[in-house]
């Protein structure tokens, strides 16, 4: 009896991984032709800053110690249960380069409103087909997401 739950289960799994919820009948990825399809069919959402309260993030070339000291405390509580600092997958991506990859918008934007940026954003939603797991809302409002942000630089190298 347990091995044909267990078979069972086992199908399960494997038609839920091959079936996406697409109809395509092809594996390719069709060429983006048009600014609609980048930005999974939103002309008006803007792919580089994503989907939530921050627009525009002025960034010193130097690091913010204090707020990186303040990210790190944030990512111990709230973060490093599914992220490493490596480039290595954990539950999520790994945080190694995240800086170079998106812009601080972008960042900020998905670590306070995961929800809404899985939902529109073409990254985000690459990354989940990856990860298989949906971020939480971790209530990241303001200053903690900006200092979040901060260690994450500091992750990355700059001083």
């Amino acid at each position: 009896m347990k091995k044909l739950i267990s078979l069972v289960i086992i199908a399960m799994i494997a038609v839920s991984c091959n079936n996406s919820g697409s109809d395509k009948s092809s594996n390719e990825t069709p060429a983006v032709s048009d600014q609609s399809a980048s930005t999974g069919g939103n002309p008006s959402y803007d792919p580089k800053r994503g989907e939530g309260p921050f627009s525009k993030v002025d960034i010193s070339p130097t690091l913010n110690v204090a707020m990186a000291d303040a990210g790190k405390k944030i990512y111990t509580v709230k973060c490093s249960a599914c992220h490493k600092l490596t480039d290595e997958n954990l539950v999520g991506p790994g945080w190694k380069g995240v800086t170079t990859r998106h812009t601080a918008e972008w960042i900020m934007n998905f670590a306070s409103n995961p929800d809404d940026m899985i939902t529109k954003d073409p990254k985000a939603q690459a990354m989940l087909e990856i990860c298989l797991v949906r971020m939480p809302n971790q209530n990241l409002v303001g200053d903690d997401a900006r200092n979040v942000y901060e260690f994450m630089r500091q992750n990355d190298g700059v001083k």
